[in-house]
């Protein structure tokens, strides 16, 4: 019994030493690269938010075609992110491949489903542009884009994301444009309940910039699933000679009180960023003050990292970004 009772603990003890005693055999780059991972996590399970990663910080290098928009999600992943908001105009090349509308959807969202599951990453909002005009003044153009838009409403319900947000530029004469675009964005969130997709509005220019009388609009929509996506940046109401893009001309006053109206209607918060001082601070934005804004809201979902500035690299924009979300968050009261 004694013969038995040492072959079976020296068994026990051999066997526990190969699981978790012997020395590991992983190469000095494997561990740096695992050490790395665990950093990442670690910073993540710091920050008071949950990140996301906007597609248009990455707009440069897919559209030069240094990355392909289908690596999104390992891309996203790499970089320590939990969520995924798409930008739908960085698939139009891969669109105009089908000759069939519905058939290059079909084939698009399969896609990216399957790179959002390998990368085991959360897929969020997509971002709708160039689908017309929710807010057009003509009727008909109105409709049409209403229409134009459900396709991305569907593929946001098989994506298993929860929004879409959308423009609504149209006119900058406030009556009209209160009225019209409570029109379109009725119609769309309409339909978009059926798929339980919500329907947001950043500010994103003109009107939509103009925070008291965006979120009169959305309250004249008066349904849950209308709501807003509130952006550090965008504040520009009105451009030389009336484009869209381009030199502004006048900017909302106040961008924090501007948040601060948007966020009872918040579903996404998007963290713009341009540029950052030696100490890693936003040179426009006071990061601490908006995530306060953001948290005393009540919020609880994605902040989206958004960088559009040009000195650093994307990917160091990205990264400069969400490091200074994170440090920003613990300070937050």
């Amino acid at each position: 019994m004694r013969y038995n009772f040492l072959t079976k603990n020296l068994a026990v003890l051999v066997v526990s030493f190969f699981i978790i005693g012997f020395p590991s055999c992983k190469s000095s780059e494997e561990k740096k690269e695992e050490a790395n991972g665990q950093e990442e996590s670690v910073q993540i399970e710091a920050s008071l938010f949950k990140l996301s990663l906007a597609q248009w910080s990455m707009h440069k290098m897919i559209m030069d075609g240094r990355v392909s928009p289908f690596d999104f999600a390992k891309k996203a992943k790499a970089w320590g992110f939990e969520g995924l908001e798409y930008v739908s105009q960085l698939y139009s090349a891969e669109l105009a491949k089908y000759d069939d509308e519905k058939e290059g959807m079909k084939a698009l969202v399969t896609q990216l489903k399957k790179e959002s599951e390998t990368a085991g990453i959360a897929n969020l909002v997509i971002m709708v542009d160039g689908e017309g005009d929710l807010a057009n003044p003509d009727e008909s153009k109105r409709n049409e884009s209403v229409e134009k838009h459900k396709k991305w409403v569907d593929a946001a319900y098989d994506l298993g994301c929860h929004s879409i947000r959308v423009n609504t530029f149209g006119t900058n004469d406030p009556e009209i444009w209160n009225v019209v675009v409570q029109d379109g964005l009725k119609k769309l969130s309409e339909y978009a309940a059926t798929k339980n997709i919500n329907v947001l509005v950043e500010n994103h220019g003109w009107l939509s910039s103009d925070a008291p009388k965006l979120m009169k609009a959305i309250e004249g929509v008066n349904m849950s699933n209308c709501g807003t996506l509130p952006d550090f940046g965008n504040w520009c109401i009105k451009r030389e000679e009336g484009v869209r893009w381009g030199t502004c001309l006048e900017e909302y006053p106040d961008m924090y009180q501007g948040i601060q109206l948007m966020m009872p209607a918040a579903k996404a918060v998007s963290a713009k960023s341009y540029d950052f001082d030696a100490d890693g601070n936003e040179t426009k934005i006071d990061y601490y003050k908006m995530l306060q804004i953001v948290k005393d809201a009540g919020y609880t979902g994605y902040i989206g990292v958004e960088y559009e500035g040009s000195r650093l690299s994307e990917e160091e924009g990205i990264i400069a970004t969400k490091k200074l979300i994170i440090n920003a968050s613990k300070k937050v009261n």
